[in-house]
């Protein structure tokens, strides 16, 4: 075993930096480069700016493992790719690139979404209660708040006073952070949504929203991927789960309620600061905590916010004023363009609010990103087809 390991980090933003400065007092694991695509020359906001480099090349030949915390779709899985060729493992904070292209990569090289953001917390969670014998009906997020279609002063105003930037703090005021984590914890533990969009029940009281959820889930006869609106609640998350009836007794003098469903909250989520667990996990045991599934059932569609005419050029759709995500059934809307992919996209006809926007809509730029999307689909209709396929009769 290495008296310590080297890890790069893709991302120079607000969970970068964070993550840099939560690993300096750390002795066996050692950030050794940060890839970023800004000046490294004027970066005084960053707490090692002698560790940055515009140079992906340099970042392999100085890591052991590399962390992707980038947020960008389309860098994210041009990185993801060189560094796993490599033969590095790489642990990410990056649920828009997963939803989008990870699926692509789950066959290439050890992928892994970390603990610290909602779903890889979901994915501890789910470990622990599972070995306690519960069994989950909704792997829950808890939302404090939510408006589709924020204006530009509202946003620009929490962008300011919570110091992370306007596209990041509109795709959490819009919805899509949540509909985006979900359907990757949809997808990685197994579960399904219950309607396009998710349900997003309103409750002052998590247990009881969540209890909410856990009997549509138990009509619907299989575990769900949701979120409870409760503007008062912790950020954390919940699975809303089931237990064997001579358990009862003990789960109510233990304060879990009644029954039938138990409510098991995290009531945090501490991102930067959980990530080395992830890392520890991959470098010492060589095991994944979450990633997409190589045939994914979600994935995460455009809706137009507004009218949209034809000519309307999209720079990132991703937390931006145009559009914003919702999570769908895959099969069910094929030629759906993922939000991942709406970057430097130009329409090609109008578009009316609240309208999906479908491929034959747009003009979207050759990427690796794409390609991997187009792949993963052809992936999942194959599989659907050979499910579809009638069984073989015996002959006589």
């Amino acid at each position: 075993m290495a008296d310590s390991y080297r890890i790069g980090v893709v991302g120079s933003g607000f969970i970068a930096r964070g993550f840099v400065m939560a690993m300096q007092h750390v002795k066996d694991l050692r950030v050794t480069r940060v890839l970023t695509r800004t000046d490294i020359r004027n970066r005084p906001d960053f707490p090692r700016p002698e560790l940055l480099t515009n140079s992906l090349d340099d970042l392999i030949e100085h890591a052991d493992l590399v962390v992707e915390c980038s947020g960008d779709v389309l860098h994210a899985t041009e990185v993801v790719s060189r560094v796993l060729e490599a033969g590095l493992p790489v642990v990410t904070m990056d649920a828009e690139f997963h939803i989008t292209t990870g699926s692509y990569f789950v066959d290439r090289g050890l992928l892994t979404e970390a603990e610290g953001d909602q779903p890889g917390c979901l994915a501890a969670l789910r470990e622990d209660i599972l070995q306690m014998g519960f069994r989950p009906l909704v792997y829950g997020n808890i939302k404090r708040y939510l408006n589709h279609n924020p204006t530009p002063e509202e946003m620009h105003f929490w962008a300011r006073k919570q110091g992370i930037t306007l596209p990041q703090v509109t795709a959490f005021t819009d919805g899509t952070k949540v509909q985006i984590e979900q359907a990757l914890v949809a997808n990685g533990l197994g579960a399904d949504i219950a309607v396009r969009g998710m349900l997003g029940i309103q409750s002052p009281d998590v247990e009881v929203g969540a209890r909410t959820l856990a009997d549509g889930a138990r009509r619907l006869g299989h575990p769900i991927s949701d979120y409870v609106l409760s503007p008062g609640a912790p950020a954390g998350v919940f699975i809303a789960a089931e237990h064997d009836d001579y358990q009862r007794d003990y789960l109510q003098y233990l304060k879990l309620g009644d029954g039938p469903y138990y409510v098991l909250l995290r009531p945090f989520h501490l991102c930067h600061l959980e990530i080395q667990k992830t890392i520890r996990r991959v470098l010492f045991e060589r095991r994944i905590l979450l990633n997409n599934t190589s045939h994914p059932r979600i994935s995460v569609a455009t809706i137009a916010k507004r009218r949209l005419p034809k000519g309307t050029r999209i720079e990132r759709g991703i937390g931006s004023f145009e559009v914003r995500g919702e999570a769908v059934r895959i099969l069910d809307e094929p030629d759906h363009v993922p939000i991942g992919l709406m970057a430097d996209v130009v329409l090609t006809r109008d578009v009316e609010p609240g309208e999906l926007i479908r491929f034959d809509d747009v003009e979207l730029p050759d990427t690796l990103a794409l390609r991997a999307w187009q792949a993963i689909l052809e992936r999942v209709r194959l599989k659907k087809a050979v499910e579809e396929q009638p069984a073989p009769t015996a002959s006589r």
